[in-house]
């Protein structure tokens, strides 16, 4: 018996229509088209400028961008080998996106670089519900300042794109990582608390403990939580100068009417990190809440081998915990648009004409669509209503020989007889008349 390949386990196909994968429902390309298509347009009012990276790049850049000790460097990236080279199918954009900026001398471009991106990335992490080894992430970079202002807009275009889905009861959390020297001050004090509690600790938290203190303070383990509550806070060994900087972002967030809760837990594990740490999350997620995050990373650049400083910040998120917010909230999302007209043949020479026809009405910016299997003509008018096109144009021999075509308006049943040489007019005409009875129609609640 034949092999009957599937798609890998953690990845999806994207179909037409909604569909299932790994018992997770996946919403069909309308629905990834029309989330795309919001993300770009709040971009584009920010006046951030797309970018696009390989989905390949080489081991070490992201070995660098990442951090040796990571989960997703050790445990997480899909390696390619090819000769002496290997290269990973990248989990995250942000330090493509940094190789992009110093490999392309964008501070050259003038001014500050505002960049977003939208496109796959992969970790072979366990698969479960939002969280996939193909997954699609979006997210923006401000690149080559660190006024508090950028760290605040960056925060605004991020919940600018929640409210733009309608998203509501997210929770934005910030703090502050402060400076290295001060973050390293804090890193041996965590340490040396947390220390004598190391039985408490879970397997990974006593990992944590050696590598890495700042990753605990992300912990989910309610025994480690609780554990944390007497915890030194970061924020209790930062200066002057980061207290000042980080009142100025809260300031420039209460300017714009942002609410937010400071979390004096919540950090950044790696050490590029510094200054603005933030996370949006929603309750309806359940335990992983988060819905996107990000910070400052004005030492990614050193950590990439540039001699030239590029201060930046952004944030990342995840459209597969988008779609499952917008699923837990009832959202209506809209649904591929039918054809304007469906064309039924009756014959050979009306098969002919249905595929001419069907030209002349596309290169009129009419959407058109036609049986492709020569079925009966209830059959068409089946098809038709399947793709719910809101008129059908019907042609046999007699038709044909008499110059004449029928259009039918399949919501009120009303048909008519057209001069074959005015159809594209009068199809134009009825397609403006039913839009623009659909504008004046008064909006649904939902």
């Amino acid at each position: 018996m034949a092999k009957i390949w599937r798609n890998i386990r953690g990845t999806f196909d994207i179909l037409p229509w909604p569909s299932v994968a790994d018992g997770t429902a996946v919403p069909g390309s309308s629905a990834w088209q029309y989330v795309e298509d919001v993300i770009r347009r709040t971009m584009a009012r920010f006046h951030f400028e797309e970018i696009r990276t390989p989905v390949l790049e080489e081991e070490g850049l992201i070995v660098r961008g990442i951090g040796e000790g990571s989960d997703i460097v050790t445990k997480e990236m899909f390696v390619v080998e090819r000769g002496n080279d290997r290269y990973v199918l990248r989990p995250e954009v942000t330090a493509p996106v940094m190789r992009a900026w110093l490999q392309h001398h964008l501070e050259q471009r003038g001014g500050v670089q505002r960049l977003y991106y939208i496109g796959p990335c992969f970790r072979a992490e366990r698969p479960q519900k939002g969280r996939y080894r193909q997954f699609h992430q979006f997210g923006c970079e401000t690149i080559g300042a660190d006024d508090p202002r950028a760290d605040a807009e960056v925060i605004a275009l991020m919940l600018a794109v929640y409210d733009a889905f309608g998203i509501t009861g997210s929770r934005l959390r910030i703090n502050t990582l402060g400076l290295p020297e001060e973050r390293k001050q804090y890193v041996e004090a965590l340490r040396a608390w947390l220390t004598p509690h190391k039985d408490t600790l879970s397997e990974s938290g006593r990992q944590r403990l050696e590598k890495n203190p700042l990753r605990i303070l992300d912990t989910k383990d309610e025994r480690e939580q609780a554990l944390l509550r007497d915890a030194p806070l970061l924020i209790d060994f930062t200066g002057e100068q980061t207290r000042e900087r980080y009142e100025s972002v809260k300031q420039c967030l209460g300017d714009a009417g942002i609410d937010f809760i400071e979390d004096f837990l919540l950090v950044r594990g790696l050490d590029y990190y510094m200054h603005t740490a933030f996370e949006l999350e929603s309750p309806d997620l359940g335990a992983q809440s988060a819905l996107a995050g990000g910070g400052r990373y004005d030492l990614l650049a050193s950590a990439l081998g540039s001699n030239c400083p590029a201060p930046g910040v952004g944030f990342a998120a995840g459209i597969e915990r988008l779609l499952l917010a917008l699923d837990a909230q009832d959202a209506t999302i809209p649904e591929a648009l039918p054809p304007d007209v469906f064309l039924v043949a009756l014959g050979d020479d009306a098969q002919r004409w249905a595929f001419r026809e069907a030209q002349r009405l596309r290169r009129q910016g009419i959407s058109a669509s036609f049986d492709l299997k020569g079925r009966s003509m209830k059959a068409q008018m089946r098809e038709a209503h399947r793709q719910r096109a809101p008129f059908t144009l019907i042609a046999g021999q007699t038709e044909l020989e008499a110059g004449v075509v029928q259009l039918k308006n399949m919501d009120s049943g009303e048909q008519v007889q057209l001069s074959a040489d005015k159809v594209p007019e009068h199809i134009s005409k009825c397609l403006r008349d039913a839009r623009g009875s659909e504008d004046s129609a008064p909006v649904s609640s939902r």
